[in-house]
C-alpha cells in the first residue's frame, strides 16, 4: 500500500503528521507485535512512530528550501515495514512551502550608467531578486519609486523568472540632473506579503550611446550528458553600432540566482569571441539545464553593454547501472510454504531518466520464485512452486536488473534462501521384508537382526526409535520372544527358542521419527529358527520299561535272512539330527543275529544250533547330528522247536532284501529333500506376500 501525507515546513517536531493505524486498517496495539519500523529512503530521519499512538509524528522542524531547493515539488518518502506477515508499505509525506523567507537582493546598492542621449524606450536590466521559496510564496512582482525619467518594465523568462528592467521614458539632461537615486522593491506573493529593496543608483554620462545587441536575446541548446572536456556549446551573436572601442565588446558571465555561480565551474567563456564551452564534466542526474547569464560590455566611455540569456538543456545518456536493495529477506523459510509466500522485499533504483531510469527485475526462470511488482520500484519475491528441502536445502537466488536503455546496462544482487525442514518424510526401510536366522536354544539376549530404515529429513524429524508390533499370529506375545534396541534397531532374544516348538516367527518392526506430527513406518522380519541336536531317538517299538528286556522267540530251524523282529524309532529333531541308524553293540560271543543299519530289522546271519541259549542283544539307535545322540533296547531272542511262526508273516512284513533296503534309503532321502524345497519356498511365499 502507500500512504500519502502533506506537512507545511514550519511544523513544530513532535506534530502528528497522519494516523498510520486508521490508514493502513490495523489496530493499534498490533503495531508493536508485528515490528513496525520506519525506514527513509533518503537516509535521514525527519519522522517517527508513535507505537502507543499509532501515529505518525514529525522528529525534526523541516525546511523545504535545504530539503528540495527550487524544486516546484517537495517529498520525502519512507517505507514502513511490518512482520508476522511481512508487509511494506511506502509513505510520501509532502512538505508543503510557508512564507518564511522574504526575497532579498544579490547586491543591497545596484549602480547603473547611461548616456544621455539616450532615447525614450532605453532599458536598463537589473539584478533579479531571490526567494527561497516557491510557488505563490516566490517573487511575485516588483515596484520601482516614482521618478520622472524612468519607470518599471517585468518580462518574464522562458523558465518563469520575472526579470526586471529600468525603461527610459523622459530623455535626460545630464547638466540638470547627474545622478538619478531610485528604490526597487520586490515582493512576494504570501499572505502576509513579504518584500526586499535595493537602491538603484543611476549615473548619467556622455558619449558611447549604442549596447551591443544580442541577437536572439534568449536561445536554447541542447547538449548530451557526456561529451568531453572543452566542447564548444555556442557561440554568442552580439552586434554593437558603434566604432572603435565603443563596439570593442567584451563578455563575461552573470551571475544568476537560480544557481548562484554553480555553472561557472562547468562552463568557460571566452571574454573575446563570445565562446562557451564545457570545462567539466556534466551530470544529468545532479542537473537537467542551467540558465547561464552573458554580459556583453563595450570598451566606450562610458560603456555600454547587453545581456545574453542562454539556457543549456542536458540530454539524458544511459550513465547509471540500475542499483538493486534488498529492503527484508525472510531466511529460512519452511519447506511446506505455500506458492505466493513473500520472501523478500526488493527496491531497485535507476538515477536516469525516461527509459533509461525504467528497469525490469528478473531471477532465473528454473529457480520456484517469481517477482511481484509492489508499486512503483518495488517487487516482492514471492514462492512460485513447492519447495523441498530433501532436494535443495537453500537456494543462491540472483536477481538481475536491467534498464530499458541503449547501450542497456545491468546489475544483479544475489543472497542465499535457507530451506527449513518439515517432517514431510517417513522413515523407509530398504525391503519391506527381511530373513533372520538363530540357533534354537541361544541364550536369552541373543541378537537376532539389526533393522535399519533411513529418514531424509533432520533434526528431530529425522531422529528414529525403533518397536516391536505385536500383530497377533503368535498363540504368546511376539514381545515375549523378542525385544528391540528403540535406538539402533538389533532385535535381541527374550528367551531361549525351541525348534520343534516354533520353528519360524514373523516380527513386526515399526520405525517412528520424532517429528510433529510422527511419521512412522513398519517392516516384518521373519526369523527362522535352525535346528538343534538336542533330541535323542526315542525307541517306539518294542516298547519296553526303562531296564527291561524285551523277549522273542525264534523258531530253530530257520534260514539265514529270517526276520526276527524290528526296532522302530522316531526323533524329534529334523534333517540330519533326524536321520537314524541302528547298531548291535559290540559282545564277547560271535551272535547269530545282525540288524539292518537302515530299518532296524533284526535277521539271522547264521543257521541256528539245537542246543543253542538264549542270546541277549542291545540295539542301539544313533542320530546323525553333532554330537550324535542315542538310545538302546536289550532284545533277548530264544530259540525253541515249536516256535514256527514268522514274524513278518506275523506283521505280514514282507521279506526284505538288500536291494529293499537300499530302496528304503532312497525313498528316505527323496522325501528329506522334498520337505526341505517345500520349506524354501514357503519361506520365499510367506515373505513376497
Amino acid at each position: 500500500a502507500q500512504l500519502r501525507y502533506s506537512v507545511p515546513e514550519d511544523r513544530e517536531p513532535g506534530s502528528s503528521v497522519g494516523d498510520l493505524a486508521k490508514d493502513l486498517g490495523v489496530e493499534v496495539r498490533s503495531l508493536a507485535t508485528r515490528n513496525l519500523r520506519l525506514v527513509s529512503e533518503g537516509g535521514q530521519r525527519h519522522f517517527q512512530v508513535d507505537l502507543a499512538a499509532g501515529v505518525l509524528l514529525l522528529d525534526s522542524r523541516l525546511d523545504r528550501e535545504a530539503l528540495c531547493g527550487q524544486s516546484p515539488t517537495c517529498s520525502l518518502h519512507l517505507q514502513l515495514v511490518m512482520e508476522n506477515p511481512l508487509q511494506l508499505h511506502r509513505v510520501e509525506v509532502d512538505v508543503l512551502d510557508v512564507n518564511d523567507n522574504a526575497p532579498q537582493f544579490p547586491k543591497p546598492e545596484v549602480v547603473l550608467e547611461i548616456t544621455e542621449v539616450a532615447n525614450p524606450g532605453t532599458r536598463l536590466p537589473l539584478e533579479v531578486a531571490e526567494d527561497p521559496d516557491m510557488g505563490s510564496n516566490s517573487i511575485s512582482t516588483y515596484e520601482l519609486s516614482p521618478s520622472k525619467h524612468f519607470a518599471l518594465s517585468i518580462n518574464v523568462r522562458g523558465d518563469g523568472v520575472k526579470m526586471p528592467e529600468i525603461v527610459l521614458e523622459k530623455a535626460l539632461d545630464r547638466e540638470k540632473v547627474a545622478v538619478h537615486h531610485l528604490t526597487l522593491t520586490a515582493l512576494d506573493g504570501g499572505n502576509p506579503v513579504k518584500s526586499g529593496t535595493a537602491r538603484v543608483i543611476i549615473h548619467v554620462l556622455d558619449a558611447n550611446d549604442n549596447p551591443p545587441v544580442c541577437d536572439p536575446p534568449i536561445s536554447k541548446v541542447h547538449l548530451e550528458e557526456n561529451v568531453p572536456v572543452g566542447t564548444l556549446v555556442t557561440k554568442l551573436n552580439v552586434t554593437d553600432l558603434d566604432e572603435g572601442p565603443n563596439g570593442d565588446v567584451e563578455y563575461s558571465f552573470k551571475i544568476s540566482n537560480n544557481a548562484p555561480g554553480k555553472f561557472t565551474k562547468l562552463f568557460s567563456l571566452d571574454p573575446r569571441t563570445g565562446e562557451i564551452r564545457t570545462k567539466a564534466p556534466l551530470d544529468y542526474e545532479e542537473s537537467s539545464a542551467y540558465e547561464i547569464a552573458v554580459r556583453a560590455r563595450d570598451k566606450g566611455s562610458p560603456a555600454m553593454e547587453g545581456h545574453c540569456h542562454l539556457r543549456v538543456e542536458l540530454i539524458d545518456i544511459n550513465d547509471n547501472s540500475p542499483k538493486i536493495v534488498l529492503t527484508s529477506l525472510s531466511s529460512p523459510v519452511q519447506e511446506d510454504a505455500t506458492p505466493g509466500t513473500v520472501i523478500a522485499l526488493i527496491g531497485v533504483k535507476d538515477s536516469d531518466s525516461g527509459d533509461n531510469g525504467q528497469v525490469r527485475l528478473q531471477v532465473a526462470k528454473e529457480l520456484p520464485f517469481k517477482l511481484v511488482s509492489s508499486f512503483k520500484e518495488h517487487f516482492s519475491l514471492v514462492t512460485n512452486g513447492p519447495l523441498d528441502r530433501e532436494k535443495a536445502s537453500g537456494y543462491n537466488i540472483t536477481v538481475r536488473a536491467v534498464d530499458l536503455g541503449s547501450p542497456q546496462k545491468a546489475a544483479q544482487k544475489t543472497f542465499y534462501l535457507q530451506i527449513a525442514d518439515v517432517n514431510d518424510n517417513a522413515p523407509n526401510f530398504s525391503s519391506p521384508f527381511d530373513t533372520a536366522h538363530i540357533q534354537e536354544n541361544s541364550l536369552p539376549g541373543t541378537s537376532v537382526f539389526s533393522a535399519s530404515a533411513s529418514d531424509p529429513d533432520e533434526g528431530s524429524n529425522a531422529k528414529l526409535s525403533y518397536s516391536i508390533l505385536d500383530n497377533g499370529m503368535q498363540d504368546v506375545p511376539i514381545s515375549t520372544y523378542f525385544r528391540i534396541d528403540q535406538d539402533n534397531g538389533t532385535i535381541y532374544t527374550v528367551r531361549a527358542l525351541d525348534y520343534e516348538q516354533d520353528k519360524v516367527f514373523q516380527v513386526p518392526v515399526e520405525v517412528k521419527d520424532a517429528g510433529s506430527p510422527a511419521l512412522s513406518s513398519t517392516t516384518v522380519v521373519h526369523v527362522f529358527v535352525l535346528d538343534e541336536n538336542d533330541n535323542a531317538p526315542t525307541i517306539v517299538y518294542p516298547s519296553v520299561p526303562k531296564g527291561s528286556a524285551f523277549h522273542q522267540t525264534v523258531p530253530m530251524l530257520v534260514e539265514p535272512g529270517y526276520l526276527v523282529t524290528k526296532v522302530v524309532a522316531v526323533d524329534a529333531d529334523s534333517g540330519h539330527n533326524a536321520w537314524l541308524s541302528y547298531h548291535l553293540q559290540e559282545t564277547t560271543e560271535a551272535l547269530p543275529f545282525q540288524v539292518e543299519r537302515r530299518s532296524g530289522e533284526i535277521r539271522v546271519a547264521q543257521a541256528l544250533r539245537e542246543s543253542e541259549d538264549s542270546h541277549r542283544l542291545v540295539v542301539e539307535v544313533r542320530d546323525n547330528g553333532t554330537p550324535s545322540l542315542s538310545s538302546s533296547v536289550v532284545i533277548v531272542i530264544s530259540p525253541e522247536e515249536n516256535s514256527v511262526q514268522d514274524f513278518a508273516e506275523s506283521l505280514d512284513i514282507p521279506r526284505s532284501s538288500p536291494k529293499d533296503t537300499n530302496l528304503t534309503l532312497y525313498l528316505i532321502i527323496s522325501l528329506v529333500s522334498i520337505s526341505l524345497v517345500s520349506c524354501v519356498v514357503f519361506a520365499v511365499v510367506v515373505a513376497r506376500c
